[in-house]
């Protein structure tokens, strides 16, 4: 029996066949119902609560095959959230990943403890830093500090600074395109950066190799080509007092750590929730 037009089911049998349409996401019923709630103009929560009180849209349909086609969720309703902020995105911008939280969460640890990291940054470097994602999440943590963001993406540094407005931080966020920190002078409390980290034939799903910037993704033959160019900036660019924390791939805690290490850096790593090697927490020797 051939599936029913959306529109003509209820809510949760539209959730049904949507999700089944899915199979390719590790999240098929969250994605639809984050598409539905998108077509309702309503949030995932309000939908969950009055799941059956509603229509389904007929926009939803053609969201479903937008997901279908293995667009990002994210492109389709224009926003993700991450960290305590929602932040818009699209095409041209990298996709935020709830592991890069664990950088976050490593710089607020840092700054909590200790003679040496306690106290807050006052400002902070987001290198990479695409929609502004790092960046404005360590602002939204650190009310009384500024920071500067670099991609080398002009669409990258539109969409940052398009959230730094619509979050109210502009007066706080400077957004400009550079190559990693090259020209810059200044010393940071908290730099920031997720450099790209995938191999170039490393094999992706097709919603990140077809939609995502290739930029912001592939890192040359190892995925360590942006890292080696970072590695020396960093003694230049850290305060006395200051952190770097860096994203990498789950199966680059030693190869990226050890560059780090080779400019005289004392180097940790940190696990995301999933227990994988995620974050280089990096700070002067000594």
């Amino acid at each position: 029996m051939p599936d029913l037009p959306l529109p003509s089911l209820d809510p949760r049998a539209a959730l049904r066949q949507a999700a089944a349409r899915f199979g390719f996401s590790d999240t098929p019923r969250l994605d639809a119902e984050l598409l539905l709630a998108h077509a309702m103009g309503i949030t995932r929560e309000g939908l969950l609560l009055t799941l059956g009180d509603r229509p389904v849209p007929p926009a939803f349909a053609a969201l479903v095959e937008r997901r279908a086609a293995q667009e990002p969720v994210a492109y389709i309703t224009g926003t993700r959230a991450f960290w305590t902020i929602e932040l818009q995105v699209g095409p041209g911008a990298l996709v935020p990943r709830a592991d890069s939280e664990t950088l976050i969460e490593a710089a607020v640890a840092h700054f909590a403890g200790g003679s040496v990291g306690g106290g807050a940054p006052l400002r902070i470097l987001d290198l990479g830093t695409g929609p502004g994602t790092l960046l404005l999440a360590a602002l939204s943590e650190w009310p009384q500090a500024s920071g500067l963001g670099i991609d080398a993406s002009a669409d990258a540094v539109i969409w940052a600074e398009r959230n730094a407005a619509a979050l109210g931080m502009a007066s706080r966020a400077a957004f400009t395109r550079g190559d990693w920190a090259a020209g810059v002078t200044e010393r940071f409390d908290l730099v920031l950066a997720n450099p790209p980290y995938i191999a170039r034939d490393a094999d992706l799903p097709d919603e990140v190799r077809r939609y995502e910037p290739a930029g912001a993704l592939f890192g040359g033959a190892d995925g360590l080509c942006d890292y080696r160019v970072i590695a020396p900036q960093i003694p230049e660019l850290l305060t006395a007092r200051g952190v770097a924390c860096i994203e990498i791939g789950w199966d680059q805690g030693d190869s990226a750590a050890a560059l780090f290490r080779d400019q005289g850096l004392t180097v940790r790593v940190a696990k995301d929730l999933g227990g994988r090697d995620r974050c280089l927490i990096v700070t002067p020797a000594g």
